[in-house]
């Protein structure tokens, strides 16, 4: 039962601060500000599920699938960290002219559940920095007698991240609303900063570990 908690710790504490749901719940909102309150809600459902199988997939399989296709974990930074980048400071470039949530047309359900995947669980939410940590917490998953236990931890621990990231996203609406509107740009502006930021981080990560093995 210890190895099992410690495989559940490790990915949790490894995870979490990365996806950070709480962080990220302002840009999903948006993201999603021109979407109807039930697709908002079926979208924070199919971001959680699908962030699970990303992180899960990663977890066990990720290194393999690099391998098969000739990538290598800095490239996928790189790529990925200018995906986040851009998004960043394209929500931070927004000026307060931009039309409110409530006074913007809505999106047709169906055309808005398409951004399930892209953007909003690939990269906003499982970009290639949680990839890159869950490929290498799930090295540690074949390795010694207890690999058993760090297989169903991990799966527990990438569970309890989707979970989060599900009642994250799910009430994010009804946490900013408390803020009021001049609160809820703050964080927003904030949040795509941070996004900003780290965007730069992947990147220059993934520059240094190229350089490094030049």
């Amino acid at each position: 039962m210890s190895y099992l908690t410690a495989a559940f710790l490790s990915v949790i504490i490894g995870l979490f601060p990365i996806v950070n749901p709480l962080g990220m719940a302002p840009i999903f909102l948006q993201v999603t500000a021109d979407v109807s309150t039930q697709a908002r809600n079926a979208l924070a459902g199919r971001v959680a599920f699908g962030g699970f199988l990303l992180m899960v997939g990663s977890f066990f399989i990720g290194s393999h699938v690099l391998a098969f296709f000739g990538l290598t974990m800095p490239a996928v930074q790189v790529a990925g960290g200018l995906i986040v980048l851009s998004a960043g400071w394209r929500m931070l470039q927004q000026g307060d002219d931009a039309p409110s949530r409530g006074s913007q047309s809505k999106l047709p359900d169906n055309v808005a559940l398409t951004r399930a995947f892209f953007p909003l669980t690939m990269p906003l939410t499982v970009g290639p920095g949680t990839i890159s940590v869950a490929i290498t917490l799930g090295s540690k998953a074949t390795q010694g007698d207890e690999a058993v236990y760090y297989v169903i931890g991990g799966l527990f621990g990438c569970l309890a991240i989707a979970l989060l990231i599900f009642v994250s996203y799910r009430f994010a609406e009804k946490v900013l609303g408390l803020l009021g509107q001049a609160g809820t740009d703050v964080v927003l502006r904030l949040s795509a900063f941070i996004m900003l930021c780290l965007g730069v981080q992947i990147v220059w990560r993934g520059l240094a570990s190229m350089l490094g093995h030049a």
